[in-house]
């Protein structure tokens, strides 16, 4: 038996349960042949050529040496095609085509080493696993977590007023992060608070389109710039897309409402209310809002009862506290406007404002001490808001020595030199010591800040004061004129401009002025009956929210002095002020009768109460000694008032 014969016959035997080729040749599962090596080495193999040699052709007349050549000539294509192996799917449909045209060829080992070939430069040319580009990614964006400890950074470094180091973090968040809006609303702060108001509406702009609109953070901080600027059109647009973004985003709707409330829409402002309550449920700052507006309208039980509700939605909400005890101060509950107080600081014990008005408010009830001790417990905890220490040095005026106030403005203005207020109040305090031209240049430098503000009004109007008295009277008629066309709702402004034609003879010119204050103003009526449609959107079970809301009571049918607001406070009856302070209040205030403020001052903030004079005197030392001259940029009064706006009045 021909051994060429026997072993051909022994390796198809042996290949028969490896491949099993299908009965129909002409339909295979693989599209492209497959090279296998075992012991010995084998061509492809062929479903047609299955009676074929596999290794040799045994014909008698062939060399044995070329035999051999031949077989290790296959071998060395056989170990080449195997040198990248690629799954079936990777192959293309070109090569498909061309693996299936191959079976039909005579030369079938030729055939598939050109296939094998082509898939070998085919497979190197496919990026299947690169680990570089997987580590480059990551290292061109880094984690989420890292944008959070930057966004607290820049925080951190905007407390201590440190804006340009927490502008150039702001800025790289951004750009590794654009799809966030959080960098975007934290530097528009930044801009605004600097008065770079056309960049931070730039970044808002920038932070909406990176955000495709869907950030109603953005959309509520853009509404908020533009309503400081006086742009009102645009500032309601602004707050309609942040509620269009996000329909639960409770700021939008408060503040849209307070928009409304200035502008003296009372209707508009309380349906947005009642949405924002609507879509985002209870929420202090939506109850306190609605708490004014009842006392806005004598409806005092219903404005208590809506500030306990804030205050049970959130019991650390200061602003609500401080909301509720100022509406007892109106109503001369002093005792339950104490207790208020009290509940304010502990709420938040750093919070300026508590301490600004509870100083006030204590000062005022004639308790000087306790009032100068609350202000100095606030600037320590404080120390860079001037709005404290012009409190303080106007109580000092009063109490002590123009020379102590003089110290304490200067050193407000120094902390900051854009608070209008400051220069107003130490521009009051020089004209009542006599110093007219000192007073002129205070007034001067709080109209260079801004000339269109709330502030500028009352600047004008105590400006034009001085004129009057000091005889300038051209001068004060067209100060009082340029402070009614910012502010026309002054009644002030217009009584003190109608007093000041009376004293020189010209009654019909007063009475004139006088009907023109009458017949401008604003008059606005509001609505009693809309709470009733608020009880739905409030709490469905009406029962318990009408005992809440005590609508039986008469105090929904009185109505505010047409002429004086304020007139109806002294002649509060028994019903709407409540028979006591504690009654009304109920349980919310018990047990704070015996509080202790300078135990509270050691144990929670960690000051001692003797040393406050001495944190003064160091902050008062810092000052300069005397008031920078500004003789140098100082106009006089006709000047000043020619280059404002006039109306026709």
């Amino acid at each position: 038996m021909n051994l060429f014969t026997s072993t051909t016959t022994a390796s198809s035997s042996s290949s028969k349960p490896l491949f099993c080729p299908s009965q129909n040749p002409n339909k295979s599962i693989f599209p492209f042949k497959i090279p296998c090596k075992t012991h010995i080495s084998l061509p492809p193999c062929h479903s047609q050529q299955a009676s074929a040699p596999l290794l040799l052709d045994p014909t008698p007349n062939a060399k044995p040496n070329n035999k051999l050549l031949n077989v290790e000539e296959k071998e060395d294509s056989v170990k080449k095609v195997l040198v990248v192996r690629r799954p079936v799917k990777e192959v293309s449909d070109d090569e498909d085509d061309d693996s299936g045209g191959g079976e039909e060829d005579d030369d079938g080992s030729s055939s598939s080493a050109i296939i094998d070939a082509s898939l070998n430069e085919f497979a190197k040319k496919m990026p299947i696993f690169e680990p570089k580009r997987v580590d480059s990614g990551s290292q061109e964006k880094p984690l989420t977590v890292n944008l959070d400890l930057a966004l607290y950074r820049a925080k951190i470094l905007t407390k201590n007023f440190r804006y340009q180091e927490a502008q150039e973090i702001l800025e790289k968040c951004i750009s590794y992060w654009p799809e966030d809006g959080r960098p975007y609303v934290a530097l528009g702060k930044i801009l605004s608070k600097q008065s770079k108001t056309a960049e931070a509406r730039a970044v808002y702009a920038k932070g909406s389109q990176a955000t495709q609109g869907e950030n109603p953070y953005i959309w509520q901080c853009w509404a908020v710039l533009e309503n400081k600027l006086g742009n009102i059109g645009k500032a309601r647009e602004l707050f309609d897309a942040a509620t269009v973004a996000d329909k639960r985003h409770v700021a939008a709707w408060h503040g849209w409402a307070v928009l409304e409330l200035k502008q003296g829409n009372i209707k508009k402002a309380r349906q947005l209310l009642a949405k924002g309550l609507k879509f985002c449920g209870g929420n202090e700052y939506i109850y306190q809002t609605l708490a004014l507006l009842e006392a806005r309208a004598n409806r005092y039980e219903q404005a208590r009862d809506l500030f306990r509700q804030a205050t049970k939605c959130n019991a650390k909400s200061c602003a609500s506290w401080l909301a509720w005890a100022q509406l007892e101060m109106q109503q001369e509950n002093n005792l339950a406007a104490r207790r208020l107080f009290e509940k304010a600081v502990q709420a938040s014990p750093k919070n300026r404002f508590a301490w600004h008005v509870w100083g006030v408010f204590e000062a005022n009830m004639g308790n000087i001490d306790k009032g100068k001790k609350l202000l100095k417990i606030g600037h320590a905890l404080n120390p860079r808001d001037p709005v404290l220490l012009q409190s303080l040095a106007l109580i000092e005026y009063r109490y002590s020595t123009a020379n102590l106030a003089r110290v304490l403005f200067r050193k407000a203005s120094e902390i900051d030199p854009r608070h209008q207020p400051v220069w107003i109040a130490w521009g009051w305090m020089e004209w009542k010591e006599g110093n007219t031209v000192t007073a002129r240049e205070l007034y001067q430098r709080a109209l260079s800040i801004s000339s269109a503000s709330e502030s500028a009004a009352r600047c004008l109007q105590a400006w034009g004061v001085l004129e009057q008295r000091a005889g300038n009277l051209s001068a004060a008629r067209r100060l009082f004129r340029s402070s009614l066309n910012i502010n026309s709702q002054s009644y002030i402004t217009w009584m003190t401009w109608a007093q000041l034609e009376e004293d020189q003879g010209n009654s019909v010119r007063a009475e004139e002025i006088r009907n023109l204050y009458f017949q401008q103003r604003t008059e606005v009526v509001d609505d009693a009956s809309w709470v009733m449609g608020f009880l739905d959107i409030i709490d469905p079970a009406l029962d318990r929210i009408k005992r809440l809301l005590n609508l039986e009571r008469n105090s929904y049918n009185k109505e505010p002095s047409r002429y004086n607001p304020g007139a109806n406070e002294d002649k509060i009856n028994e019903e709407s002020a409540g028979p006591s302070p504690g009654s009304y209040l109920g349980n919310d205030l018990e047990g704070l009768s015996g509080f202790d403020l300078d135990e509270f001052v050691r144990d929670k903030l960690s000051l001692d109460p003797d040393k406050l004079n001495v944190l003064l005197e160091t902050a008062k030392s810092s000052a300069p000694r005397r008031i920078k001259p500004l003789r140098k940029i100082y106009r006089s009064a006709n000047n000043i008032a020619a280059t404002l706006p006039q109306t026709n009045i």
